[in-house]
């Protein structure tokens, strides 16, 4: 009898509600290296749930991935043993349930239960209902207090408390020491556990912001911050007329395509152009100003994506062309005039928007992005005309992917310099932008309520 309730596991109904749907996406990010703000949509939609219960799973996928460190810890308090000592579909369920208990208003009961049916083996029930009634025996202060004890780094502690690993935090807290904004330190790691707002992008010339809601955006003058509900019910959204984007993704577009007027005829190049959002902008902008747009991408699954995002323009929708960004220095040696480089990096700031991101990234990968962007760097420099505007993108403020990049393409090359980046954003921006001392312009989540976006404008004399 034991092995037949093994093997049915949950019942129907619990295997299409929220909570099933949230394991399922954490099964998933945990054995696939899958992104959840990929697949979690496309499962709500699958399971057919009302907007009550995708709010339900949402909630319960990303808070649970954005504190899973920190759920860790208490975990192993709790059980008395190390997680890795834990079966990985155990530890997600007690991921799970302990984002209940600590991180919503769900009653304790209705926590642990829910949370124990969804177990598929009988004999790991008991184990998951013992911890979890252990969790739920104290209140979070109580577990926060727990999981620091015998911490005396003020590092150590931020990252426990707002579950970021700590060389995180101490990159972060590099960047805003040198912007003279240390006390920002705290302010940020609370915003980055904060569900980013939807924000709309409507791309000028075939959406008007207008059409899209009354909440404009504060930052990207074709921005607005998308009313509740599903964005996609809004004809222009639905007709791609305008698509879910970071207004400061769209502002970094913006700040290349409005530095200066748009003489007709120039060429223009979106060097890593996955998934496509800042090229259908730039292609927008092109279009008005009778500029020439080519989007370059290296992977043939995301030119696939930039492909779908352009095709609002029909037949004129920009060449996408499937090839190594690094190979344009010889394929077309000085010969555009604006060039986008949003290169591949951490995505450290996106951590609002891919929560796993942070549990997933490694010091490491800072060392090893930072070379290919800086051979990315180099043949765009090359594929740029004299005088032309080339605008260096990271979604991260990671200083050794920012202004370590940059800094070392202005010795390497002499003919290369850095433009006043933060005028034009001024310029570009809705409202005055409270940015630290420099020529980049630095965006972050807690201060213009944006990804952390790094943007620096620069020519070749």
């Amino acid at each position: 009898m034991a092995e037949r309730r093994e093997a049915q596991g949950p019942d129907r109904r619990r295997r299409r509600g929220p909570r099933w749907i949230a394991f399922e996406v954490l099964r998933t990010v945990a054995d696939a290296d899958a992104y959840a703000n990929l697949i979690l949509p496309q499962r709500i939609r699958d399971a057919g749930l009302d907007e009550r219960d995708a709010a339900l799973a949402t909630e319960l996928t990303y808070g649970t991935l954005r504190r899973l460190g920190y759920y860790d810890r208490i975990i192993t308090l709790a059980a008395d043993r190390d997680t890795s000592r834990i079966d990985p579909a155990a530890l997600d369920l007690l991921r799970l349930g302990a984002h209940q208990l600590l991180g919503m208003r769900v009653a304790p009961h209705a926590a642990v239960k829910e949370t124990v049916a969804l177990v598929r083996k009988e004999s790991a029930r008991g184990f998951v209902n013992a911890v979890l009634r252990r969790i739920a025996a104290e209140d979070r202060d109580t577990w926060l207090a727990a999981t620091l004890a015998g911490v005396t780094s003020g590092e150590e502690a931020l990252s426990i408390q707002y579950a970021h690993p700590l060389w995180i935090v101490r990159a972060m807290r590099q960047v805003l020491v040198a912007e003279g904004r240390e006390a920002e330190l705290e302010p940020l790691l609370v915003a980055d556990n904060v569900p980013a707002p939807v924000a709309l992008t409507a791309l000028p010339g075939l959406a008007a912001p207008e059409e899209l809601g009354e909440r404009l955006s504060s930052v990207s003058p074709v921005g607005v911050l998308a009313p509740s509900g599903d964005p996609g019910v809004l004809p222009a959204v639905r007709e791609a007329r305008a698509r879910v984007q970071d207004e400061g993704s769209a502002l970094a577009a913006l700040i290349l395509s409005r530095a200066r007027p748009i003489v007709p005829g120039e060429r223009w190049l979106d060097l890593c152009a996955g998934p496509g959002g800042k090229a259908a902008l730039l292609a927008a902008e092109a279009a008005i100003g009778g500029a020439e747009l080519t989007a370059n991408e290296f992977a043939p699954h995301r030119a696939e994506l930039v492909r779908r995002a352009l095709r609002v323009f029909g037949e004129a929708a920009p060449e996408v062309v499937v090839a190594d960004g690094a190979t344009w220095a010889d394929r077309a040696p000085a010969a555009f005039d604006r060039i986008l480089l949003d290169a591949p990096c951490t995505g450290l700031g996106a951590l609002r928007r891919r929560p796993e991101a942070r549990w997933r990234k490694q010091p490491s990968d800072v060392a090893e992005l930072a070379g290919l962007q800086s051979r990315l760097l180099d043949a765009a420099i090359a594929a740029l005309r004299p005088g032309g505007l080339l605008a260096y993108v990271t979604c991260s403020p990671h200083a050794a992917e920012t202004k370590a990049i940059v800094n070392a393409a202005l010795r390497r090359h002499a003919g290369l310099r850095s433009l006043d980046t933060q005028e034009v954003a001024q310029r570009v921006a809705v409202t005055p932008l409270d940015l630290a001392p420099g020529t980049h312009v630095q965006l972050w989540p807690h201060r213009h309520g944006t990804d952390a976006m790094f943007i620096q404008l620069l020519t070749v004399e």
